[in-house]
């Protein structure tokens, strides 16, 4: 089609340039139906680019737009979220430092409790010790004092027995001077026993025997 209207150019000019020439059109061969189905093809797709061009300027500049829209409330957004991502990175900073200093006291405290567990432990030994050697120690205190006792009561039974033995023989040696007295006081005709019924002991003395010198 583009070659028909440079043919009709063509001819218009030479037409205005030339009004008393004589044209003579050379009659060419005729298209054959492959040429034909080109220049429809051709003006079908001029056509369509022609109609996609006047449909595309307008989106075009609605999309230029559209994209002037968003690149300003993109801005507006970045000005907005800027503070809060500054806020945010340092509440993230605080964030970080305070679980820092709480995971160091954590690691202080587990070293404390560890330590004082240790210590506890060292304790209860030293303390389960004390106690086995005061055990010990009552075990032999009570072996000693079992031992003073068995002593103790030792002793005072050979005493007992020594005092039963020295009071039998002075029950011995005492029955001959009772006996010695009685017939002495026969003798004399003195019965002492009024006397120990009226009052108090007195000294007595005894009467010397006749004959004697």
């Amino acid at each position: 089609m583009s070659v028909l209207f440079a043919r009709a150019g063509t001819w218009l000019l030479v037409q205005a340039a030339h009004a008393d020439t004589v044209l003579m059109r050379q009659v060419g061969q005729e298209r054959g139906w492959f040429e034909k189905t080109t220049a429809i093809a051709s003006g079908l797709m001029t056509i369509a680019v022609l109609v996609l061009t006047v449909a595309l300027v307008p989106a075009a500049w609605n999309f230029r737009k559209s994209y002037a829209k968003v690149s300003d409330l993109l801005d507006r957004i970045y000005g907005d979220v800027n503070p809060i991502m500054r806020e945010v990175s340092s509440i993230a900073d605080n964030v970080n430092y305070v679980t820092t200093s709480v995971r160091t006291d954590v690691q202080q405290i587990n070293a404390t409790i560890a330590a004082a567990n240790l210590r506890l432990q060292q304790a209860v030994a030293l303390t389960e010790q004390r106690l086995n050697d005061f055990n010990a120690l009552l075990a032999v205190a009570q072996q000693e004092a079992e031992s003073m006792f068995v002593a103790t009561a030792s002793t005072v039974r050979g005493v007992r027995t020594g005092a039963a033995a020295l009071h039998h023989e002075d029950d011995q040696v005492d029955a001959p001077d009772a006996s010695l007295m009685s017939s002495e006081e026969l003798e004399d005709g003195y019965d002492d026993s009024g006397a120990a019924e009226a009052g108090p002991t007195r000294p007595r003395v005894r009467p010397r025997r006749r004959g004697w010198a």
